[in-house]
């Protein structure tokens, strides 16, 4: 029955479900206009998060699938991070009072290709403009191959507390395949002069289904980046979408492993990290014993969004940048996506938003469920159900697709509870998606993209 799951919903195509409705739903009637309003209605007091995107790399990786300009010089940075810090103004403004903020990210792109003294001056200006704990949660997303001990040193002294390093694979067949040459050496370094700042969680990202890679391959980089001991890994399928990320035409095809080897890379490199004293998190992040995640996700707290697995709480997501999206109670919105049009929109002094989405009553339950689902393998649907106002048998009757997951043995449904069973936990995006309003069945194909 496992091998008949994998080969019927391992290779379908479906969203990560790291927010609800996904972005293609995203539409131009939410506007920066709409966005105003929904900053101003923020409620006083309510802690938010911030997101900060900075697209741009010195390289580009051929597995890519962010938003991303490479780029030599350091002049398109520098107008970039002016811009950005206009925006940050104008987000302020329009919300008229300094929010408290727990939690802030910086993504990429490469977050770390700014100067150290620009990064320090993006915290001041954040604790200018908002209320920015001294206990706030400061993450930020880090190529090794490019952080400097003096970037590392300003990362500790602008209170990032978190770091995510892009490790992906250590074989060097792999690393040419895709256009990364990264050492081993070179990532402990990069820990080294963090751990030196103070910085004490560290994240490494790794990928399985990518090409000449092997099961050995990733057991081997398993095995060498728990020798460094990061307090977290998140593994994610590589997506090869060429047809929408062009750099992925130089990825050779014939050289991606197919479904049922993807599978083995998988589960290897899950078995390989819990071995290594590692505690799986929802379906694709691992954490030490004593991690934050972990006992989140022992009390049933654990959350996702749009950075994956995590503990923030807030409601509120206030991204800045270009293509940043951010969330509030209302909806979702994304800014404009080519730097050069971002910019162009902020000097007009309008709000980077282009699209969006606002959110139903229905939305936020079905929301809750995939949540839930994405983070537990379990769903208390009637709880959730009756706590928006409705019967959970609604959801269940005439669910030809979760019916069909029933059928399959992929999951258990007793008391208005859905339960993944254990062993097909690698299908939970099936499952997700059965209370998806909006999938489009033309999704449902078989692919090579995670």
């Amino acid at each position: 029955m496992l091998a008949s799951a994998l080969l019927k919903y391992g290779e379908m195509r479906l969203p990560r479900y790291t927010s609800y409705p996904t972005a293609p739903r995203f539409a131009a009637d939410v506007d920066d206009h709409t966005y105003g309003d929904w900053l101003k209605a923020i409620p006083e007091g309510q802690n938010v998060s911030l997101y900060l995107h900075i697209p741009f790399c010195r390289s580009m990786c051929w597995y890519c699938g962010c938003h991303t300009t490479i780029t030599k010089k350091d002049d398109p940075i520098l107008d970039y991070l002016d811009v950005l810090r206009d925006e940050i103004r104008m987000v302020a403004d329009t919300i008229g009072r300094p929010l408290p903020v727990s939690e802030v990210h910086f993504g990429g792109g490469t977050p770390t290709i700014i100067e150290p003294r620009e990064f320090l001056a993006l915290m001041t200006l954040m604790g200018e403009r908002f209320a920015l704990s001294p206990s706030a949660n400061v993450a930020v997303e880090i190529d090794p191959r490019r952080l400097t001990l003096a970037m590392a040193e300003a990362l500790g002294e602008g209170g990032v507390r978190r770091a995510s390093l892009g490790v992906q694979s250590f074989d060097p067949v792999v690393q040419k395949a895709i256009n990364r040459i990264q050492s081993e050496k070179q990532t402990a370094e990069a820990v080294d002069h963090l751990r030196g700042a103070g910085i004490g969680g560290i994240n490494f990202d790794l990928i399985y289904g990518l090409p000449h890679q092997t099961v050995r391959s990733c057991v081997e980089t398993v095995e060498a980046a728990v020798a460094m001991r990061p307090e977290r890994f998140a593994v994610f399928g590589y997506a090869h979408v060429p047809s929408f990320k062009k750099h992925q035409r130089m990825i050779d095809e014939n050289a991606l492993p197919d479904s049922a080897a993807r599978a083995e890379q998988a589960m290897a490199i899950s078995e390989a990290l819990v071995k290594a004293g590692y505690r799986q998190i929802g379906l694709d992040h691992f954490a030490l014993p004593d991690d934050d995640l972990v006992t989140a996700q022992e009390a049933g707290q654990l959350r996702r969004n749009f950075q994956g697995y995590t503990t923030d709480t807030c409601e509120t997501l206030i991204g800045f940048g270009a293509s940043a999206i951010g969330r509030s109670r209302d909806g979702y919105v994304q800014n404009e996506v080519p730097p050069g049009v971002y910019a162009s929109r902020i000097a007009s002094g309008r709000l980077a938003t282009t699209k969006g989405y606002r959110l139903t009553d229905e939305d936020r339950l079905r929301a809750a469920i995939i949540e839930r689902l994405m983070c537990d393998f379990s769903a208390d649907i009637s709880a959730i159900a009756a706590a928006h106002g409705r019967d959970w048998q609604s959801f269940v009757d005439g669910n030809s697709k979760l019916a069909e997951l029933r059928k399959d043995s992929v999951i258990d449904i007793a008391d208005g509870v859905i339960t993944v069973r254990p062993e097909h936990r690698f299908v939970i995006r099936a499952v997700a998606a059965a209370f998806d309003a909006y999938i489009d069945e033309s999704q449902r194909v078989h692919s090579k993209a995670a």
